[in-house]
């Protein structure tokens, strides 16, 4: 019988090494405020902002939000527009203060949706803070986990290996963040207690938070209630309590 394959087995640490977000909530933000709902969007940016500061400082290694669906393509076309204009302003605005702060930013995603200027942009944003070290900001954007999983698979098929000799962890190696680690805790805000297509593979023995605080109304009190959720659980990967005492 096959036993299946973990990156690693990592121990609680006090501070989660990759934190993992949906942030939900912006366009109710905004229609509770009797505004439009790119007005919550853009107030979301400044939440982000605020939530990559706090992650750095708490020493978290790596952060990844779910920034634009492959679904989110079905919602109406003028807020797809307006996301995406919000989306190369950000790439305009925010990547210079992410390289001044030792950040490094990285995009996830079948990005041959975006725009030639988005995709320049990004392409940009990559190689200007590759060699930061600080903290890794990935941003996932025209990303679904099931799609992760497909492009990963046909990598495989493309190398022509036998079928036999495929293994979790090779196909592992193949997802759009294999040199990282798997996440130690995803949040979601809005109220929703839904993974929805992200990261379905990464989350498997992540630990899970769901919050009903609108994600522009998530601040660094409420990324620190969190992490203390976290710090509470009992991460087993599958051993007993005993062994997890023993093996601390």
């Amino acid at each position: 019988m096959s036993t299946p394959t973990l990156k690693a087995t990592p121990a609680n640490p006090d501070v989660p090494r990759h934190i993992a977000i949906i942030m939900d909530g912006n366009g109710r933000w905004a229609k509770r405020r009797l505004m439009p709902r790119v007005a919550g969007h853009r107030k979301g940016v400044e939440a982000l902002r605020g939530v990559i500061r706090a992650c750095a400082e708490r020493g978290v290694a790596n952060l990844t939000v779910f920034a634009f669906s492959s679904e989110n393509w079905r919602r109406p076309q003028d807020e797809v527009t307006l996301l995406m204009e919000l989306f190369m302003r950000a790439l305009e605005n925010e990547v210079a203060k992410l390289h001044e702060n030792g950040i490094r930013f990285r995009v996830i995603g079948d990005l041959s949706g975006f725009s030639e200027r988005i995709q320049a942009l990004i392409r940009d944003a990559e190689a200007l803070t590759r060699d930061n070290t600080r903290l890794v900001l990935t941003v996932a954007a025209n990303y679904g986990g099931r799609w992760d999983v497909v492009q990963a698979v046909k990598k495989l098929m493309a190398s022509n290996l036998d079928p036999a000799d495929v293994s979790e962890e090779m196909l592992a190696q193949q997802l759009s963040m294999a040199d990282m680690p798997e996440p130690d805790l995803f949040i979601r805000t809005g109220g929703e207690q839904r993974i929805s297509n992200f990261l379905l593979w990464q989350l498997a023995y992540t630990e899970l938070y769901f919050t009903d605080a609108l994600w522009p109304d998530f601040d660094n009190a409420a990324l620190d209630a969190a992490i203390a959720s976290y710090r509470a659980r009992e991460r087993r990967f599958g051993r007993t309590s005993e062994q997890v005492r023993a093996a601390s």
